[in-house]
Parts: C-alpha cells; sequence; structure tokens
C-alpha cells in the first residue's frame, strides 16, 4: 500500500540559484505550463491527463533530481518529439524559468509518493509507543492531542515543524514515563504515515504541500540556530540531497534527545510560517545545484561524439570554447527542447546515435561544460 500522492499544490514557489543565474520557480505555473505546452495530450500527472506515456506524477523511483529529470527527458526527447510531430503539435520553446517552473512541478507532485506499508504503521504506532499518549481519536481521549487533530498528515511541512518544535516537550514527557526515546527511520515513518491517513476519519483529507517565496529564510536559519551547526560538510545542502520532507522530519525526530543534551544547541521555537521560510531557502540552495564530477564528464562528451558537431563550424553548433555558460540541467533542457531536433537530424546526417544519458552521465557533463 502507497502513500496518497499531493490532492492539491496550493502554491510551491521558491527562488532557484543555479550557479549565478536565479530562477523564480513556481510549481504552480509549472502545472499550467504543462498543460499549455500540450504534454498532457500524452502524460498525465497524478492521474490527470492521457495516458499514452507514463504518469509523471507516480513514478516510484529516487531519480527526481534536476540532473535525474533532464537525462530523463533528453532519452526519450526523440520517442516524444515524433509522437508530438505525428499529433500535429508545435514543440514548445522552453526557457530556463520555465523549466525551472516544470522541476518544481514534478518534485512537487510526488512528495507522497513513496511506498509505504500501513500494517507495518499500525504495528510502529504501538511498538514506538506512539498510542500510550496518542488516541486515534478526540473520542477515545489521549494525553497528547489525537491523531485526527495532527495537521502534519496532511502537510509535510507541518509534519517537520512539530517533529522540531515538539520534540523537547516528546523528550521530557517520555522521560517522566520511563520510555526510551524510540528511533525512527524515514521508512518508519512513512509507513506510520501510510496508516494514519487512511484511517476512516482522516483518510478523505486534502493532502498539501506549500512553500511560499523563502524571503528572510536567510535570516531565519541564522537566528534560529541552524547555521550554528550546519555549515561546511554539515551543511544541509550536502546532506539532504535528495531527500523528501518525510526523510527530514525523521531525521529531526531521531536527532531531538542529542540537541536536548546540548543546551548550547538546544533548539529555538520556529513557527509553521517560519519553517516553510527555512526550507524553501534550504531547498532552493540543494534542489539546484547539480554535483558532478568534470573529467568523467569529459568522457561523457568523448564517448558520445559530441565533439563531432561542436568542433565543426559547418554544422552550426556553437563550438565548446565559446557556449556561454553557467551550465545547469535547468538550462540542458532549455537547449534540449530549443535545438534538440536540429542536433538530431545532424547526428542522423553523421550516422551518430542519439546519445542516453544516466542521471550521473548528465550531472558530470554539466559540471565538464562549466569548465569550458
Amino acid at each position: 500500500m502507497r502513500t496518497r500522492v499531493l490532492a492539491g499544490i496550493v502554491a510551491s514557489v521558491c527562488w532557484l540559484a543555479v550557479s549565478a543565474a536565479t530562477f523564480e520557480a513556481d510549481s504552480k505555473r509549472g502545472a499550467t505550463l504543462f498543460r499549455d505546452q500540450m504534454c498532457t495530450n500524452c502524460h498525465s500527472v497524478r492521474g490527470e491527463g492521457a495516458n499514452a506515456a507514463p504518469d509523471l506524477g507516480r513514478r516510484l523511483d529516487r531519480n527526481y533530481t534536476p540532473a535525474g529529470i533532464t537525462s530523463l527527458m533528453w532519452n526519450h526527447a526523440p520517442a516524444m518529439w515524433a509522437a508530438m510531430e505525428k499529433q500535429k503539435l508545435a514543440l514548445p520553446q522552453l526557457s530556463e524559468s520555465q523549466a525551472a517552473d516544470l522541476f518544481a512541478y514534478f518534485y512537487a507532485s510526488h512528495y507522497f509518493e513513496k511506498p509505504g506499508e500501513a500494517q507495518r504503521g499500525k504495528a510502529l504506532f504501538t511498538s514506538k509507543h506512539c498510542s500510550e499518549c496518542h488516541a486515534l481519536t478526540s473520542v477515545a481521549g489521549s494525553i497528547a492531542p489525537p491523531v485526527t487533530e495532527w495537521k502534519a498528515l496532511t502537510d509535510p511541512v507541518i509534519l517537520v515543524q512539530r517533529m522540531w518544535d515538539h520534540a523537547p516537550q516528546m523528550v521530557q514527557a517520555m522521560k517522566t514515563r520511563g520510555i526510551e526515546w524510540p528511533e525512527l527511520t524515514a521508512q518508519d515513518l512513512t509507513d506510520l504515515l501510510v496508516y494514519l491517513q487512511n484511517l476512516p476519519q482522516t483518510r478523505g483529507a486534502k493532502l498539501e504541500f506549500e512553500l511560499p517565496p523563502p524571503t528572510g529564510g536567510d535570516e531565519l536559519f541564522h537566528t534560529k540556530g541552524c547555521a550554528n551547526c550546519h555549515t561546511d560538510q554539515r551543511a544541509f545542502e550536502a546532506l539532504i540531497g535528495d531527500s523528501t520532507l518525510t526523510d527530514i522530519a525523521a531525521a529531526l525526530w531521531n536527532h531531538a534527545p542529542v540537541m536536548e543534551k546540548s543546551p548550547a544547541n538546544a533548539p529555538k521555537p520556529i513557527a509553521a510560517a517560519e519553517m516553510r521560510k527555512i526550507l524553501s531557502y534550504v531547498w532552493a540552495r540543494q534542489f539546484f545545484s547539480t554535483r558532478g564530477d568534470d573529467a568523467r564528464g569529459k568522457k561523457v562528451f568523448e564517448s558520445n561524439k559530441c565533439a563531432v558537431c561542436h568542433n565543426d563550424p559547418s554544422t552550426g553548433a556553437p563550438a565548446l570554447g565559446r557556449m556561454e555558460g553557467p551550465f545547469s540541467a535547468v538550462r540542458m533542457v532549455s537547449v534540449l527542447w530549443k535545438h534538440g531536433p536540429a542536433m538530431q537530424e545532424s547526428m542522423k546526417s553523421k550516422h551518430i546515435p542519439w546519445p542516453r544519458l544516466s542521471p550521473s552521465d548528465m550531472a558530470n557533463l554539466v559540471a565538464y561544460l562549466n569548465t569550458r
């Protein structure tokens, strides 16, 4: 059994820094673009659209990084162009900011799309001692708020905020009751959410993921003490990578007793609105920063015979050293849709097959292009 996907995205808005470029990426705007560019003629997202191609909101792999999304688009581009030509649809000319909107839309569309098991979650609710304080409904009575009152079930940002803001109280409550702090893996928390989201009293609730522009997120990151620990190798953009908000919530839960033992690092209260800004700020810093190996990227460039065109002025392809940077996964998608069909025709004339690139290939290629 799986967690339910987002039933609605109110607005997921982030300022996304890509090297020297800055994008205001909005998942709601990305959803509109997805429809306006006729992508729904073949694809659907969470069941909305056609079924000729995969539902982009129901993928269960963890390759929804910028490099992962870009490699998927790159590998399937020839088939998509052929399908659009057959339907007499004009090829979209995506700008970099529009590509960023699509990335935000795809990413936000399956924050809840991770496999989970309700039966296991039910067992964890008892074995992890949740049921000793939290009743399922208010009728049953609760020492702590009952599950039916948890806003965290429908909003992953609230889940993260609760794990942070109420952890000190929970640490003390468990000490009083003689309960050892139970550690939760990200899978444990996912299973718990699957169970609790599918109770008769909660299964009709609308799941939402809302992030505002991260204005003020940087300041909060420092004033709330996050920057005291999370620098250099422990910086969030290096730690959370492709983590979902459920992964982050589990990490905060497990870290609570450690922070409670250190008065200097005692957690400061963070309101839900503040947590949204902090998470938006952190997400913007890590999600669009493609990390790759430029030496391996050079091999990708050479093995796929990119230089055959990019070192030949007669093809019209820009010479490698004259390509204007900075490069990013977002820019690679924009270039793909603007120039891809011409690239494909040029490659066909030279009997060069269209290259298939893995997410790591794409990340490494971007790193290499940024060294030129």
